[in-house]
């Protein structure tokens, strides 16, 4: 590129009656850009570069809006699912030209990292859309400081027990751990102190001698201490999220597998290119390899087998076959129970997903059991769902009664229900507008409003034919040896009427 000045200089010199031979050796340009700048005059070309890769604006400022500002993400999106070929720089320029984008933020100094030494770990909490809905989640990472490759898992809530079912499943992926774990002053594993004064749980400094590992602190506002797990969170932000949608927890879950152990493993990081995949094979030398068979994490609850033969956990019920209601121990792991009495397994189940509650459960090849568990809730969605379609003003009555302090949701709609059962429909529905008026949510009450309404109404039953022939049917006849129903309790319900 000429500068502006020796530009003007070649064209002045041309004008006064230098040859061009001798402006290209005093000023050692070639002798054709001596021309090119001499019909040029000396002044700058207006050049407009024409890229042979045309995107349509607006498909750029969609995939913008999906990624959440994310330029590597909306690159990765084209290439993959658009079909454009086109260069993550060019992509850069082009959407800084339209004025999508907008300035990065200045990486962090990069520090020199020695195979084998260290890994890292932290947690991140996030509201995510998962289904139709936001969910809250807890991010857990490991990240190998050297090799840069990580494991990522997301849970609904995270406790010790959540944090060593995590660490054994991703050090069991890689076969190998790094001899120091990296991680910040949680209670999780930090008994008390802070920094290099803190003092490890002896239950999680048992549980990292058991892999080859032990867990450090880093001192109190020192986050860059763990600065790749840190920004393996910033990559997740910014990488994984945007543009994808998660079905469930499950669904969520896979995605994060394949993308953090095999998509970022696999692709170049930062200026260096390094591939951590193919880093990890080299630094597996230098890291502790793992045993053949370490025992996964458990806990293990009391649990008491009900009268017919059920084990409630975790919102569920399991049965357990030809064992007298008694005490058994369970001892829970990732994603399997195991029922013991005795130190002597019975079974093992395999435990539901996040979304199944209140359901039963038998053991595979064994006929299903007769009775159903002791204590099963008895939900009351049909109920609930059966007094909203009655009518508008039954369904704005139960959004006032379910708002209500101190109502118990289930009791409260079998209750209304029967209500709903005894009663037509018209007069139900005068009774809870009146309710509504007086704000009255106890059903003692509300069934007295439905016994006044009907007294002023002089309210009549309706005469009804009856088939004398049913005496004659099957199934009268199976029946006549039956007990007679015991009717007096609705002669104390006419004496309070009269009363």
């Amino acid at each position: 590129m000429i500068e502006p000045q020796k530009r003007k200089a070649i064209f002045l010199l041309h004008k006064d009656g230098m040859g061009i031979k001798d402006i290209s050796r005093r000023l050692e340009v070639s002798r054709n850009t001596v021309r090119t700048i001499v019909k040029q005059q000396g002044n700058e070309p207006d050049l407009v570069r024409e890229d042979k890769i045309i995107i349509e604006p607006h498909l750029l400022r969609k995939l913008y809006s999906q990624c959440n500002g994310y330029i590597k993400r909306v690159h990765e999106k084209l290439t993959e699912e658009e079909g454009v070929e086109i260069a993550y720089s060019t992509l850069v320029r082009m959407m800084s030209q339209l004025g999508i984008s907008k300035p990065s933020k200045k990486r962090c100094d990069h520090v020199p990292d020695e195979p084998g030494v260290e890994m890292q770990n932290d947690t991140s909490t996030y509201k995510i859309k998962i289904g139709d809905k936001q969910r809250k989640v807890v991010a857990s990472i490991i990240y190998f400081r050297y090799s840069k490759v990580r494991y990522l898992k997301f849970y609904r809530s995270f406790n010790r027990f959540q944090m060593k079912c995590f660490f054994h499943e991703a050090l069991s992926f890689f076969g190998y751990t790094a001899k120091v774990c990296i991680i910040d002053n949680t209670n999780l594993a930090r008994l008390r102190g802070s920094g290099k004064n803190a003092i490890i749980v002896p239950e999680m400094l048992n549980f990292g001698k058991r892999y080859g590992f032990e867990f450090v602190c880093h001192e109190i506002n020192h986050a860059n201490r763990k600065a790749g797990n840190e920004r393996s969170f910033y990559t997740t932000e910014t990488n994984f999220f945007p543009g994808r949608r998660f079905e469930s927890l499950e669904d969520l879950n896979r995605q994060a597998f394949g993308w953090s152990t095999n998509r970022i493993a696999n692709r170049p990081v930062g200026r260096t290119g390094l591939i951590p995949a193919k880093a990890f094979e080299f630094e597996q030398s230098y890291l502790v390899k793992l045993l053949p068979f370490i025992e996964p994490p458990y806990c293990i609850h009391n649990r008491i087998i009900d009268k017919y033969g059920y084990v409630m956990f975790g919102g569920n019920f399991y049965w357990v076959p030809e064992i007298a209601s008694s005490s058994v121990s369970v001892f829970q792991y990732d994603k399997s129970i195991k029922i013991y009495q005795n130190r002597k397994l019975l079974l093992e189940y395999k435990l539901a997903g996040e979304n199944v509650k209140n359901q039963n459960f038998s053991p595979d090849g064994l006929p299903k059991p007769k009775n159903k568990p002791n204590n099963r809730k008895k939900p009351t969605e049909q109920e609930e769902q059966r007094l909203r379609t009655a009518s508008p003003e039954v369904n704005t009555y139960l959004d006032f009664a379910l708002k209500s302090k101190g109502i118990q949701k289930h009791r409260f709609i079998r209750e209304l229900f029967a209500l709903h059962q005894k009663i037509v429909l018209p007069l139900f529905i005068k009774t809870l507008k009146r309710a509504l008026k007086y704000s009255i949510t106890d059903l003692n009450t509300v069934e007295r409003i439905a016994k006044l309404l009907m007294r002023q109404s002089s309210y009549q039953m309706v005469f009804i034919e009856i088939n004398e022939e049913f005496k004659e049917r099957l199934e009268y006849l199976e029946g006549r040896l039956s007990d007679d129903v015991d009717l007096s309790i609705y002669d104390k319900l006419g004496d309070e009427d009269n009363g």
